[in-house]
């Protein structure tokens, strides 16, 4: 019988139980190139292997071509940016990912990011940590209901939908939305309502990016975008750092009419010490913590492995990223 043993990189770790899974079926070598002491054991692996799967790696076209015998790979994540589509698409390598799993738990992460930037919660509790909480705060500290206040959400996926349920069935939000066309979301029927880019941007008191990084959306939250939104508007990203100019965002905080802005994505991660979105007072900063919990990073670490085994099987993955 042939032995059906294939040779698979994991280049971000896995719970020892989904490792496990991978190791019972096939050759493992486990290299995080992030990782200054596993580098040269991730180079080593490159041109022997045939499936890979991890995270936060950048997979171009000069990596695949170290990687001659590869023919999946499965990443923990629903986002697909860091991987070059048209080489994978020339080479008929399959990429997996994970959507599905991990919506509920990143609009949890948005919406407290709404939480916090509109109450002013990290500021304030630094307050009482820093032990300058000497009495009663004035207005000057005062935050901003959440309730009744119009949500704009630009992109219209699963987490979008799940966020406008949130803000809209929770919190009594009106709540826009634009996307490539118009969607059907029956519990949200008269409650979430299809525009234009502009006139959501024009109208929302508080702007939520969750759109994918493509081409079309690199830079997309420009100058223009931030002079449209209206005085005392809140920015918030929860998607990719650069589909938004962060020196024009910085502009509009600090000369524009801006209110706050609240991120957990970044151009460049983890975000610089240089960078002065870091000690903004107007700005709250999370490090990328959209699907951080144990229950979601179990579920995604499952899902990938799943996938992977699957694709290195021949079989169809539970989620495989569409290249044609």
């Amino acid at each position: 019988m042939t032995d059906q043993r294939k040779q698979v990189l994991v280049f971000r770790e896995l719970p020892p139980d989904q490792l496990a899974r991978l190791q019972e079926v096939h050759d493992v070598t486990v290299a995080n190139p992030l990782r200054r002491d596993q580098l040269a054991a991730f180079d080593a692996a490159l041109p022997r292997v045939q499936g890979m799967i991890g995270s936060s790696q950048l997979i171009d076209e000069a990596l695949l071509q170290r990687a001659p015998r590869l023919e999946a790979i499965s990443s923990i994540s629903v986002g697909v940016d860091n991987y070059s589509i048209p080489a994978l698409r020339a080479r008929r390598i399959v990429l997996c990912h994970t959507p599905g799993v991990l919506t509920e738990t990143t609009a949890d992460t948005i919406f407290a990011l709404i939480m916090a930037t509109s109450r002013r919660l990290v500021e304030l509790a630094n307050l009482v940590r820093d032990g300058r909480w000497t009495g009663n705060i004035g207005d000057d500290l005062f935050g901003w209901d959440v309730h009744g206040k119009t949500l704009g959400i630009l992109g219209f996926g699963r987490i979008g939908q799940a966020l406008a349920r949130r803000a809209a069935l929770g919190f009594g939000m009106p709540v826009l939305y634009h996307s490539r066309r118009p969607v059907d979301v029956p519990v949200l029927s008269g409650y979430a309502h299809y525009t234009a880019r502009d006139e959501l941007l024009e109208r929302s008191d508080i702007v939520a990016v969750v759109l994918p990084l493509t081409d079309e959306t690199r830079g997309l939250m420009g100058s223009r975008e931030f002079a449209l939104m209206k005085p005392g508007a809140i920015f918030i990203n929860g998607a990719r750092g650069a589909i938004v100019q962060e020196p024009v965002l910085l502009d509009a905080l600090d000369v524009g009419t801006l209110r706050a802005a609240g991120l957990d994505v970044f151009a460049t991660e983890p975000l610089p010490l240089s960078s002065p979105l870091r000690t903004h007072p107007r700005v709250t900063c999370f490090p990328h913590i959209g699907s951080a919990t144990h229950e979601t990073r179990q579920a995604m670490a499952e899902m990938a492995t799943t996938n992977l085994l699957l694709a290195l099987a021949g079989k169809p993955p539970l989620a495989a990223y569409p290249l044609d």
